[in-house]
C-alpha cells in the first residue's frame, strides 16, 4: 500500500487464492486478486479486489497495465495464457511458474504431449474425443472400465468410470459439461493401482549454491468421490523404490515445465510402478491440510520459492483432511455443527466463506492432527460428520411461519 510495494496480481480468487493471498501479505506484500464474482474468497481479504474474467486475454492485460504487478500467479488453469506470454516477453512481470507452464497444463491434451510423447513418462493409454460417437470409438479401444475426463484440469472435478457400452451417451453428458471446452472429453485406460499420490514439488533457488533446485513435501494421499476430492493425509504410506520412483517423475515433469514456485504432481502407485496423472503449476487442493501437518504450508512455500526465500518442508505431524460439501444449491449459506467438530482432539475447521453454493461445491475443510495417520483420518471424518452446510433463508423462513409459543 506504498508506492515501492511489491505487488502480486492473483488470477482466480477461490479458497486456495486466500491462502496464497494470506502467505504473501505474511511477507508483506500488496495483493490484487480478481475473479468473476463479488465475494470468491480471496476478493474478501485482499488489498484490492476486481471482477473479471481471467480467460479473457484482453481482461487480464487491461488489468495489469493498470495495477503493473511485479508478479503474476494464476490459482487456477483456466486462465488467458496468451496475456501471461505477453506479460512475460514485453513486461518485467514474473509469471508464476512459467508462461509455458500455465499453458501445458491448461488441458490434458498439451499436458499429455509433454508427459508422454516428449518426455516419455509412463502414462495410461488415453484417447480424445470430439463427439459421442468418437468417445464410443474410444473406449472400445481402451477398453471396459475406462475412466472419462474433461479435457481441462478441474481438480479431480467431473470425472466418470464408464463401465459398459450404456454408460458412454451419460458420461459424454455429464463430464463436457465440466470442462471449459465443451466439445472434447479424455478418456483414460483404467489402470488397477492401489493409490494415487500427490507429490507437492517446491522449485526454487538454494541459498546454499544460488542454484535453482527441488524439494519434495511427504507424499500426500487422497480419495475421490464421483470425481471430487473428499479426503487426504500426509504422510502417505509407500514402499522407498515406489517413493524413489514418484519423485523422479514429479522431477521430470516439473523442471521441463520450469519456474519457481510448488507444482502438484498427481500419479498413480501400482507396486513400485509409478503412472503420470496430471499436473498443477500451483498449490494442490489435496494439499490443503499441510497447514497443519507441515512446519510451512504449501501456500508459503509457494510465496517463499516464488521470492527466493529458503524452502522448509519439514513434516511436524501426521494429519488427514475432510472436504465439507454443499449438497444442494444455497443463497444464503451458513453452518452448524461447528462447535461439536472441534471438541475432537488436536482438530480445526476452515470454512472457504464462498457466499452462495450448489450440489458438490467445496465449503470448507475439517484438519486433524495425531500420532498416526490412522488415527488423523478417524478424528477428521468424525469431527466432519457433525457439520452441514445449511440454506440459512430457509431456516429463516420457517421461523417466520412457526406460530409463537402458546399460539398455536
Amino acid at each position: 500500500m506504498t508506492p515501492n510495494a511489491t505487488k502480486v496480481l492473483l488470477l482466480g480468487a477461490g479458497e486456495l487464492g486466500r491462502d496464497l493471498a494470506v502467505a504473501f501479505q505474511n511477507l508483506g506484500l500488496e495483493v490484487h486478486a480478481v475473479d468473476r464474482y463479488e465475494g470468491a474468497p480471496a476478493l474478501q481479504i485482499a488489498h484490492r479486489a476486481y471482477i473479471a474474467d481471467i480467460n479473457d486475454d484482453a481482461a487480464v492485460l487491461k488489468l495489469a497495465e493498470e495495477i503493473r504487478p511485479h508478479f503474476v500467479v494464476p490459482e487456477v488453469e483456466t486462465v488467458a495464457v496468451g496475456a501471461l506470454r505477453t506479460l512475460e516477453e514485453q513486461t518485467s512481470a514474473v509469471v508464476v511458474p512459467t508462461a509455458h507452464a500455465c499453458e501445458t497444463t491448461k488441458d490434458r491434451e498439451s499436458t499429455r504431449a509433454v508427459a508422454s510423447d516428449k518426455l516419455g513418462l509412463p502414462t495410461t493409454a488415453y484417447k480424445f474425443a470430439h463427439s459421442v460417437d468418437e468417445l464410443r470409438e474410444a473406449v472400445a479401444e481402451l477398453g471396459y472400465p475406462c475412466v472419462i475426463k474433461p479435457d481441462q484440469s478441474t481438480s479431480g472435478k467431473g470425472h466418470m468410470i464408464v463401465r459398459d457400452e450404456s454408460d458412454i451417451e451419460l458420461a459424454w453428458n455429464r463430464v463436457r459439461r465440466i470442462g471449459s471446452d465443451a466439445e472434447r472429453v479424455t478418456a483414460e485406460r483404467f489402470v488397477d493401482f492401489d493409490f494415487e499420490v500427490t507429490m507437492l514439488v517446491v522449485r526454487s533457488i538454494d541459498p546454499a549454491t544460488g542454484e535453482l533446485a527441488t524439494w519434495f513435501s511427504e507424499p500426500i494421499g487422497h480419495r475421490h468421490d464421483n470425481g471430487d476430492l473428499v479426503e487426504s493425509w500426509q504422510p502417505l504410506a509407500m514402499n522407498e523404490r515406489a517413493l524413489d520412483n514418484a519423485r523422479s517423475v514429479a522431477a521430470r515433469i516439473t523442471n521441463e515445465l520450469g519456474g519457481r514456485g510448488v507444482y502438484g504432481v498427481e500419479l498413480f502407485v501400482a507396486g513400485e510402478d509409478v503412472y503420470f496423472s496430471s499436473v498443477s503449476p500451483r498449490p494442490s487442493d489435496a494439499g490443503m491440510l499441510t497447514h497443519h501437518t507441515q512446519r510451512f504450508s504449501e501456500f508459503d512455500l509457494h510465496a517463499r520459492a516464488i521470492l527466493g526465500y529458503p524452502i522448509d518442508v519439514t513434516l511436524t505431524s501426521p494429519g488427514a483432511a475432510v472436504v465439507l460439501h454443499a449438497d444442494e444449491e444455497i443463497e444464503q449459506v451458513g453452518y452448524t455443527g461447528v462447535a461439536e467438530a472441534m471438541r475432537y482432539a488436536e482438530t480445526d475447521v476452515r470454512l472457504f466463506g464462498k457466499p452462495g453454493a450448489y450440489a458438490g461445491r467445496r465449503m470448507g475443510l475439517v484438519v486433524a492432527t495425531a500420532e498416526n495417520v490412522e488415527e488423523a483420518r478417524d478424528r477428521a471424518a468424525l469431527a466432519a460428520s457433525s457439520i452441514a452446510v445449511v440454506d440459512t433463508q430457509s431456516a429463516d423462513r420457517a421461523t417466520d411461519q412457526t406460530p409463537a409459543r402458546g399460539q398455536g
